[in-house]
């Protein structure tokens, strides 16, 4: 039943039973305490500067002009 809405129902009713009613609770409280708004969210005159730097090293060719 792996990969069905019947089965992620058990294991859900597994999960809350083995570490509590909470349990999804915690572990989503988790992943925010975790997540720091950094990197280009940050600064984005370095996304822009990325970015750049990104399309001149493009593995794409030319682009090529139909009639």
């Amino acid at each position: 039943m792996a990969g069905t809405k019947a089965g992620g129902m058990k294991a859900a009713a597994t999960n809350k039973a083995k570490y509590g009613k909470d349990f999804y609770a915690s572990i989503g409280r988790k992943g925010g305490q975790n997540g720091h708004t950094g990197g280009f969210a940050a600064n984005p005159a370095l996304a822009k500067i990325a970015g750049a730097k990104g399309g001149r090293i493009s593995r794409r060719g030319p682009v090529k002009k139909e009639a």
